[in-house]
């Protein structure tokens, strides 16, 4: 049957079955080659998306299709008990292969951490930006560089190999959002268990949240990073209590140079509370 162009794309809208193209007619009995017939549809955000017509056929906003390669199946809470119980590799595993919420859908890849995997510090940030998507690790575009540079002035480092002066780097969502938007709270929530895995692993001396949504997930405040810096914090790492320093993301500091001087003195605090730890 052949159809033209605005009845292929009708069918397609409605879902009923795909569209083929039949390349040349063979013998009554051999299969036909085909192909499938995809409708080109240019992608919008959601503030520049135009209203749907009056006349359009109610089919034509069509929902993604449901995922089914959640690699943790079960409820939630059976799943955060899984990755409780990860060590590095599955865990790792875990997080490449996560389908739980629609940003798995638009990542080039996830992003897991970096750094020792037993050091003294561990540094919590947000969610990956454009490069980290594209290569894989946090922090290393801009803010990144910025981040080495102030680590690398009270003596510590991603690279370091000596865990007392060594870094772990991770992110609370593994995934970009689209156009780096901030994080939603559903997606904090169902990634939330991995970097909670990654400090009980990782048993570092202190932790440097750095940012208002790794503050909301790991204390669980909403106060501003202006009300939460210049203090230490505690964080239950399963009974054991670990001291938290709150300051600025790095991305806000180049968008904020004056506030450069409070994120040294938070790192100056960060490395008397883990001096005194031994």
């Amino acid at each position: 049957m052949t159809l033209d162009p605005r009845r292929r794309a009708l069918w397609h809208a409605m879902r009923l079955g795909a569209v083929w193209q039949t390349r040349g007619a063979g013998p009554a009995a051999a299969a036909p080659a085909v192909e499938p017939v995809t409708p080109e549809v240019e992608s919008v955000t959601s503030e520049d998306a135009p209203a749907t017509p009056a006349h359009a056929p109610a089919a034509i906003a069509v929902a993604p299709m449901a995922t089914t390669t959640e690699p943790l199946p079960g409820g939630d809470g059976d799943r955060k008990a899984r990755i409780a119980r990860m060590d590095w590799e599955p865990l790792q595993a875990a997080v490449a292969a996560c389908t739980a919420c629609e940003l798995c859908r638009t990542r080039r890849q996830t992003v897991f951490g970096t750094g020792h995997r037993q050091a003294h510090w561990l540094l919590a940030g947000e969610a990956p930006g454009a490069e980290e998507d594209e290569r894989g690790e946090p922090f290393v575009g801009q803010a990144g560089r910025l981040l080495d540079n102030m680590l690398e002035a009270v003596g510590r480092s991603r690279r370091a190999q000596d865990p007392a002066a060594a870094v772990y780097i991770a992110n609370v969502l593994k995934c970009r959002p689209p156009a780096n938007r901030n994080p939603q709270p559903q997606e904090v929530a169902l990634c939330e268990p991995f970097l909670k895995r990654q400090l009980q692993l990782v048993s570092p001396r202190v932790v440097l949240i750095m940012g208002r949504f790794a503050a909301q997930s790991l204390l669980g405040s909403d106060a501003s990073i202006a009300q939460l810096r210049g203090r230490v914090h505690a964080i239950d790492l399963g009974g054991r209590t670990v001291p938290a320093i709150v300051t600025y993301h790095p991305a806000y500091l180049l968008r904020n140079l004056a506030d450069k001087s409070k994120s040294w003195a938070d790192l100056c605090l960060a490395r008397q509370v883990g001096e005194r730890r031994g």
